[in-house]
């Protein structure tokens, strides 16, 4: 980013941005894709070659303005939190379709990926993640339906929960969502840092908390030092649980 100029920074133009046909086709090859050919694929990795359970999928509110915040664990964790969370329901209701930040070094290195995960409805976030252009895009998108982001901004190294950083708690902060903690548990077994391809035969958690509270700390203003507390409070529970998530898998062996 360019900290002298951020208006000149947020002005620059995306790591990949569709062309006119491109924007016309969206709404066709977005549904075809994320309805049709996506959810085979992700029951087929999820359901049958690895175990996935999930707890308190009906805590998740159906509403526009709902961010999603998670650990991160490995480059598909969207895929198990959109389908699992929001299909079938998404089919018919565009607005439960979550859209996702990601790193464009990662999945907007070139015009295929940039496609496909337009179509998937990401974001590009630049390296650092100081990236004005994609929290005013992410808090815009927030407004009219449902955001994924994860904090800590990099994927875990060892599966733990880490600090989370403070520009989810600034969209927060500007749009006043409803903020869902979401822990994941098992994914950094399924696709480990440095794989290509997807292990079998693992255990993937999902388990949905009740919707975090942060009236007291928005009553105070918008200020990193809000936002940061705001987060830290997310990721204490998103650590508590998978503590908890854990303890139940000991308790099933």
């Amino acid at each position: 980013m360019d900290r002298e100029n951020p208006k000149r920074a947020s002005a620059s133009p995306p790591d990949w941005a569709p062309g006119p046909i491109t924007r016309w086709l969206t709404p066709v090859t977005r549904w075809f894709i994320t309805n049709i050919v996506a959810p085979p694929c992700v029951f087929l990795l999820f359901g049958l070659l690895n175990r996935t359970r999930v707890y308190g999928r009906r805590r998740v509110p159906h509403l526009p303005n709902t961010l999603v915040l998670s650990n991160h664990q490995s480059m598909i964790d969207s895929f198990p939190i959109a389908y699992y969370l929001f299909f079938p329901e998404k089919t018919f209701r565009p607005h439960l379709a979550p859209w996702n930040a990601a790193a464009a070094e990662n999945f907007f290195r070139n015009p295929f990926f940039g496609w496909v995960f337009h179509q998937f409805q990401c974001i590009p976030v630049r390296r650092g993640r100081r990236d004005l252009s994609a929290m005013i895009r992410s808090a815009n998108v927030l407004r009219a339906g449902i955001l994924t982001l994860f904090p800590e901004g990099t994927r875990s190294r060892n599966g733990r929960v880490g600090r989370g950083r403070a520009g989810a708690g600034m969209v927060i902060l500007q749009t006043r969502p409803h903020v869902v903690p979401i822990t994941l548990d098992g994914l950094d077994r399924v696709l480990p840092i440095g794989s290509r391809l997807p292990r079998i035969g693992q255990r993937v958690s999902i388990y949905v908390g009740r919707p975090v509270r942060y009236d007291d700390l928005a009553a105070e203003g918008r200020s990193r030092k809000n936002a940061q507390q705001i987060v830290d409070r997310v990721m204490e529970r998103i650590a508590f649980q998978q503590r908890v998530l854990r303890r139940l898998r000991r308790s099933r062996r």
